[in-house]
């Protein structure tokens, strides 16, 4: 088992790479020709090389099944503040795919280092949130007279 430091609140973040492994990301049923396992040890790998400058998680189901495997690159702190947001990627289920992100991500990922033509190939629209009633608006309570 890999020990993982937890972040304090006020810690500086690196860039993060949030794998999908949900339930169709990593699924070897919808992409038999995928190794997922593999992909997500270079991933490993690669923070565990970079010195703490990026970071790998995975995730339940991050909502786009359609476009598995799924992986998230959120910014940087310092890149976060600056108001650059996670980028999202779609389709990544290759070998070229995951070294296009792991090198997007060592260069500083969103906000920091120009997107590569290639990889903008692979980015996605992160699902819209569910929206919710507005309070006494909708659900199952008794109507009011």
């Amino acid at each position: 088992m890999t020990w993982i430091r937890p972040l304090s609140a006020h810690a500086e973040r690196p860039c993060t790479l949030v794998v999908c492994r949900g339930c169709c990301c990593g699924d070897p049923r919808k992409n038999p020709g995928t190794d997922h396992a593999g992909q997500l040890a270079r991933l490993r790998e690669a923070a565990a090389a970079s010195g703490g400058r990026l970071a790998v998680r995975t995730s339940e189901c991050l909502g786009p099944c359609a476009q598995a495997n799924v992986i998230v690159v959120q910014p940087t702190s310092e890149a976060r503040r600056r108001g650059a947001r996670a980028a999202w990627f779609g389709w990544a289920l290759d070998d070229t795919a995951t070294d296009e992100i792991i090198a997007w991500a060592r260069a500083g990922g969103p906000g920091t280092s120009p997107l590569p033509a290639t990889l903008d190939l692979h980015r996605i629209d992160p699902p819209a949130p569910d929206p919710k009633p507005a309070r006494g608006q909708g659900g199952r309570g008794r109507r009011r007279k």
